[in-house]
């Protein structure tokens, strides 16, 4: 048959070889896919053209077919879509894609391993994928339609991977049908974790709108369920782990409930079904995800009053996902150990980037980290800096059990090796200053031979500490090439020995409403102290708090941030999204910090443009003498003692600081033992004399701190994510540790 070319418009022809089975799909106003089989529509010769307001198509006039508009990511969803659709590009535009390329490029790596659930688990990306579209696919059969809101309240694992995928990017397939254009089963995804409390997610549920919810095991939703049922609607519950015989007695009468393996099975039933099926086949309206459309709520940690819900777009997840390579060059292959919840933006997003990129995922959990690390070996270690801090003290607690003369050797040599490392700093050009005049040429040029000198000294001592000593620390530890903090301050003491160990540690820095990374150390500039060069696109400034000026480097202010990662804003929530974000697109992160001097010369050559994070301004504490004090750096300070356990330092509107501490008694009784406070054969303190140790150990950490700790408060109850001190980040919510013993502060004080 001969071509026939007919003319639609200026500039448009349509060139069809086969009228009977095909139609051109011309979108003048936004670009969109519109696919079709139109057999039954160029039987009668006497069919013709017609222009629709959003399309053209061939038609006969006895029969016209509505187009039914969806939104999708037809990258993912080329299998439902083959052979109707030529691709433009095969670039990200929505986080869906990153499936099927990963797919495609590393089908038959292990994607992810799961060894604390049953049964233990590995799957290749080929599996993930497709686990994936079952299991959004079985939603579907269970009732789940477009635009509405899941709850996902579950733990880490790989399953908690397949139900945020599944069902926030689920697939379209043939069939379904939709009112709006939106994507599969709602364009939010809300998201927690099962620790939790039960006001709080039943807080978040309500406030969401969600309709349904995906709970991490019965005994959860044995919890939650009274106050649930009481309160929320609920159309449906899937259980990840665990089965529906395990429920209390009468919940499964009130709404249907489905476990992991029922919703998995129901999926991939139906999708071969509509792959086979002719009625697959009927006429969508196609339209992309577009890389501006809400991609999930993550509600913050609340570290200070009611969590807030972040609107966090596909572009702003895509962003990180491209530029985070930048600062972590991870290879296909390399291993990550997964601890943190994965609701939580900073651990959900470096999840995305290393499948995106081909890298295995280990799922782990804080009791078993330890020996996941000595088993499995990652090659980065993706956490929080109490990890890191939990990592040194097992360490120092093997030093100090080790006999008197192994301690003073193994002390000895971490003495030097830490000596050497500030000199290799100061000679590389990477030693972290403040002040932004810089030092004479003659005098940079003396400094630098005089600790390139002072370093070649002390090099064969580090590099004989190394071989008989660090190479043991390390494989205890586990890390072969990076861990990564974020998500708090990491301590001083904690980066040095990382150092001086040969760990590399990566600090990072970011909020929520930044979707994790603002600032990164990369591996050639990992500049200790600070919180590295702003990610790619990336803008950070420092202004004045009260005239919201840009202060010069070196200055101390309020961190401001804009690039494309920022949020869209807080969810039905206009007023707090002003506070923070202005016209222009500049984020008031509520963090304090300075910008590092740039220098052509000398020590800090390096270092300029890194960004110093100092913590939380609405933490500052101001003392009734006017003095403003910054209680992250004593609190880091006093952590360094093995005899405290966690600490809080008060003392807003006093005359002096004070400190709530929970000790760690053990250590406290056998340093008293030790010091003949106590006889050898007691086996407890008394309160006096704990304070009095306590008071003893914060003089001797804290000695280099601008401000002194005056009362202690001794609590027997550690802050804990179970009773509220804590968040599910790990996090001391401060505020409600002071409301927690605001009337023993006040005796305190007395």
């Amino acid at each position: 048959m001969a071509a026939t070319n007919i003319s639609l418009a200026p500039g448009v022809i349509f060139n069809c070889r086969d009228p009977r089975r095909h139609a051109l799909h011309f979108l003048p106003s936004k670009p969109r896919w519109v696919f079709g089989d139109f057999a039954e529509f160029s039987r009668n010769p006497r069919g013709s053209c017609r222009r629709m307001p959003t399309f053209v198509c061939c038609q006969t006039p006895a029969k016209t077919e509505e187009f039914q508009k969806r939104k999708c990511s037809p990258l993912l969803e080329c299998e439902v879509l083959s052979e109707r659709v030529v691709w433009g590009s095969s670039d990200w535009k929505a986080i869906p894609d990153i499936w099927r390329t990963a797919a495609e490029k590393y089908a038959d790596q292990i994607a992810v391993a799961d060894p604390h659930h049953d049964p233990l688990l590995q799957l290749t990306y080929k599996q993930l994928k497709q686990e994936i579209l079952d299991f959004c696919e079985g939603l579907r059969v269970a009732g789940v339609i477009p635009d509405e809101k899941l709850g996902l309240f579950a733990d880490n694992s790989y399953r908690w991977l397949i139900a945020d995928q599944g069902k926030t990017w689920a697939p379209l397939a043939a069939g379904d049908s939709c009112g709006l254009g939106a994507m599969a089963m709602g364009a939010v995804n809300v998201v927690r974790g099962s620790r939790s409390s039960t006001e709080e997610l039943l807080q978040i549920y309500n406030h969401s709108e969600s309709v349904a919810l995906i709970v991490d095991s019965p005994q959860l939703f044995n919890r939650i369920a009274d106050m649930f049922i009481a309160k929320a609607t609920m159309k449906l519950v899937v259980l990840l782990w665990g089965e529906k015989s395990e429920l209390n007695g009468e919940v499964s009468d009130k709404f249907p409930i489905f476990n992991y393996q029922e919703i998995i099975e129901m999926g991939r039933h139906n999708r071969k079904l509509l792959t086979d099926s002719h009625d697959a086949r009927k006429v969508y309206d196609y339209e992309p995800i577009s890389s501006d459309d809400v991609a999930t709520l993550i509600y913050t940690s609340g570290t200070t009053g009611n969590p807030k819900a972040v609107m966090i777009t596909h572009r702003n997840v895509l962003h990180q996902i491209k530029s985070l390579w930048d600062i972590i060059p991870v290879k296909a292959g390399d291993r990550f150990l997964s601890m943190l919840p994965p609701w939580h933006a900073y651990e959900r997003v470096l999840e995305y980037f290393t499948f995106a990129y081909g890298a295995e995922q280990v799922y782990s959990n804080v009791k078993s980290l330890k020996e996941d690390l000595r088993n499995y070996q990652p090659d980065y270690l993706i956490s929080v800096p109490l990890i890191y801090e939990t990592l040194y003290s097992a360490i120092q607690k093997e030093i100090s059990a080790s006999s008197a003369f192994r301690r003073i050797i193994v002390l000895a040599f971490l003495k030097i090796s830490l000596m050497y490392m500030e000199l290799k700093r100061i000679y590389e050009g990477k030693y972290l200053a403040k002040k932004q005049e810089q030092p004479s040429y003659p005098t940079a040029v003396m400094d630098w031979l005089w600790a390139r000198v002072a370093a070649a000294i002390l090099w064969p001592i580090h590099a004989l500490a190394k071989k008989l000593l660090y190479s043991k620390f390390q494989s205890a530890i586990g890390i072969l090439k990076a861990g990564v903090s974020a998500g708090g301050s990491l301590p001083t003491h904690i980066d040095k020995f990382f150092e001086a160990i040969g760990i590399l540690l990566q600090n990072g820095y970011g909020l929520t409403e930044s979707t994790a990374a603002l600032t990164a150390r990369r591996p050639s500039y990992n500049i200790l102290g600070s919180v590295g060069h702003p990610a790619p696109h990336t803008e950070i400034k420092v202004v004045d708090a009260d005239t919201n000026e840009v202060l010069p480097p070196g200055s101390k202010g309020v961190i401001k941030a804009r690039g494309p990662q920022v949020m869209r804003g807080y969810y039905k929530n206009p007023n707090a999204t002003r506070q923070v974000l202005d016209d222009d697109g500049w984020l008031d992160t509520g963090d304090l910090g300075w910008i590092a001097p740039c220098h052509s010369a000398g020590r800090s050559r390096l270092c300029g443009g890194v960004l110093v994070h100092e913590g939380r301004a609405k933490h500052t504490i101001v003392l009734s003498t006017g003095e403003n004090v910054e209680p992250s750096e004593i609190e880091d300070a006093a952590m360094r003692s093995s005899l405290i356990q966690q600490i809080v330092v008060i003392g807003q509107d006093q005359r002096r600081l004070g400190a709530v501490i929970f000790p760690n008694r053990e250590e406290a009784l056998k340093a008293a033992k030790k010091l003949s406070i106590i006889d050898a054969g007691a086996d407890e303190l008394g309160r006096e004399t704990l304070i009095n140790l306590l008071r003893r150990e914060l003089m001797t950490w804290t000695s280099e701190c601008p401000f002194r700790i005056g009362p202690i408060l001794i609590v027997d109850e550690p802050f804990t994510i179970e009773n509220g001190l804590m968040t599910p980040t790990m996090k001391i919510r401060r505020e409600r540790v002071v409301a927690r013993y605001t009337d023993e502060i006040a005796n305190l004080y007395k």
